[in-house]
């Protein structure tokens, strides 16, 4: 992963590749932010004039690159857009400077080592900084060609033109001031395990069923002193797990159940994470159309965040227990896949009747919810790509909020939203549970329509044990990213939700469940 360095250097003492420096909307045209300030010296306090000859505007993402005037030591200046100035007595935005700086990152593809000269007047502008870099930065090549025939996976060295920015210089940072070091080193963990799953997401589903995806959490689990503990298709039959079973019975690769944990020895609460992963989702019986399984690799996202969400409080050494469930399946149609209309007796005892396989994602999330819930965790936060109907409602870049507490759930939103992910909470109308009533079982797997991801955290909210908080986020809009990449967003797995777990599990460290 990209290196990241706190310095004392200024824009234009430092010796880098390029220096990055922070340009924003004025009324009047471009204005260079803080930070920039030897570098518009060295420009003879022409930068944003010469910026705006060559067709900056300052605009959120805008990314020009110029030579380097004389007096500055990095030959390249790459000026990045922030979007509107701020009011005089007001900062930059963290978000902006998050996706200015992954924009930065990901234009300096190829590079050695790059000086962000950003406005970083606090840690927490730092911390933003170093973040935005570092997802920025990030790249999926473990599949691509080096050119000569072979695999980059088996490569000594990948092409240095395509090889991510290889180190990050905060510059006008305190590299001994402790709030500083805090924020790089929680930076550098949390953009790690984010991009651990956006890997996990983009791999191919040849490479990452139910059985790899647990593997991949025993190692990390040996490597990070995580508790783990996994159940394979004989556990699964003998526990009841009828909702992973069910899903999983129609291919090849069979179903697991991961417990995965982190534990502090001063922890007096604990958090609860239960992942869908449906490591390839092809609708089973009721097969997708043509055009809708492409992407499918990607609906063990929820699975991915939780993991790296546990990994991450486990790095950070946070003083709260977080366990993690990953409920993995392949969702395959064949002579032994579940058909609409079997009913399945789920880990809970309840049976559900299937009226559409490709409703699967609630079915092995009922399972791991009621198991997570016999362990009564002060909260259980589940994530999946669980709806079309959210994206429908939300968009792609917008996840949604639902709970069996109002103020739970304004919480999680408030959390989502600080950290830089858009969230919106919704509603859980009691009306449309009547739409799941079955003639044979004590439910079905689908209801109404119109309103089908509300229908669906109805649906998991049956599984949650007596008296337990719980949240359901529905992140099928920003989960997998299909266009091109923009700010520190790339195309492909994002990570979504793992900023939103990890402050989620630090809040509840420090007593703030909400």
């Amino acid at each position: 992963m990209t290196a990241l360095t706190l310095s004392t250097s200024s824009a234009a003492t430092v010796r880098a590749d390029a220096v990055v420096v922070g340009v924003a909307k004025g009324a009047k045209g471009v204005v260079v932010a803080p930070g920039a300030e030897a570098v518009d010296k060295a420009f003879g306090g022409k930068l944003a004039a010469v910026l705006e000859t060559l067709g900056a505007s300052g605009a959120e993402g805008e990314v020009t690159k110029l030579p380097a005037a004389d007096g500055l030591k990095a030959p390249v200046v790459l000026a990045v857009g922030l979007g509107d100035a701020p009011g005089k007595d007001d900062g930059y935005d963290n978000e902006a400077l998050r996706r200015a700086a992954g924009s930065a990152a990901r234009a300096l593809t190829g590079s050695k080592k790059a000086g962000f000269a950003l406005p970083v007047e606090d840690a927490e502008a730092a911390a933003a900084v170093s973040e935005g870099a570092l997802l920025g930065a990030y790249s999926f090549t473990a599949y691509r060609s080096n050119g000569n025939g072979q695999n980059a996976k088996g490569a000594k060295k990948n092409d240095a033109k395509s090889a991510p920015l290889a180190e990050v210089a905060l510059l006008g940072t305190k590299p001994r001031d402790k709030e500083f070091k805090a924020a790089a080193e929680r930076s550098q963990a949390l953009a790690a395990e984010i991009n651990r799953a956006r890997d996990l997401i983009n791999m191919p589903p040849n490479d990452l069923d139910p059985k790899a995806f647990a593997a991949e959490a025993q190692a990390a689990a040996k490597e990070f002193g995580l508790k783990v503990e996994v159940l394979d298709e004989k556990a699964l039959k003998k526990g009841g797990y009828g909702g992973l079973l069910g899903v999983g019975q129609g291919a090849e690769a069979p179903p697991r159940l991961v417990r995965i944990a982190h534990t502090h020895a001063k922890a007096t609460k604990t958090l609860a994470l239960v992942g869908k992963g449906i490591t390839y989702d092809s609708g089973g019986i009721s097969l997708k159309p043509a055009g809708h399984n492409e992407t499918m690799k990607c609906d063990m996202s929820g699975a991915a965040a939780v993991f790296a969400a546990v990994v991450a409080a486990a790095r950070l050494g946070l003083e709260v227990n977080v366990t993690g469930w990953l409920a993995l399946a392949e969702n395959m149609p064949s002579g032994s896949a579940t058909r609409p209309g079997d009913v399945l007796t789920m880990y809970s005892g309840k049976t559900v009747e299937v009226l559409n396989t490709d409703a699967e994602g609630r079915l092995v999330l009922a399972d791991a919810l009621t198991r997570a819930s016999e362990e009564t965790p002060d909260a259980i936060v589940d994530v999946a790509t669980l709806t079309g109907a959210m994206v429908l409602a939300l968009g792609n870049r917008t996840f949604g909020i639902m709970a069996n507490d109002d103020a739970f759930r304004t919480s999680v939103h408030e959390i989502a939203e600080e950290v830089g992910e858009q969230s919106w909470p919704m509603p859980m109308p009691s009306e449309l549970r009547k739409g799941m009533d079955s003639p044979v079982a004590d439910i079905a797997n689908m209801g109404e329509r119109m309103g089908g991801g509300l229908v669906a955290g109805l649906f998991l909210k049956e599984f949650i044990g007596e008296g337990i908080t719980w949240a359901h986020l529905d992140i099928a809009g920003p989960a997998f990213h299909e266009g091109a990449p923009w700010g520190y967003t790339p195309k492909g797995g994002t990570g979504s939700a793992v900023r939103t777990l990890v402050r989620l599990a630090e809040r509840t460290a420090a007593g703030d469940l909400g």
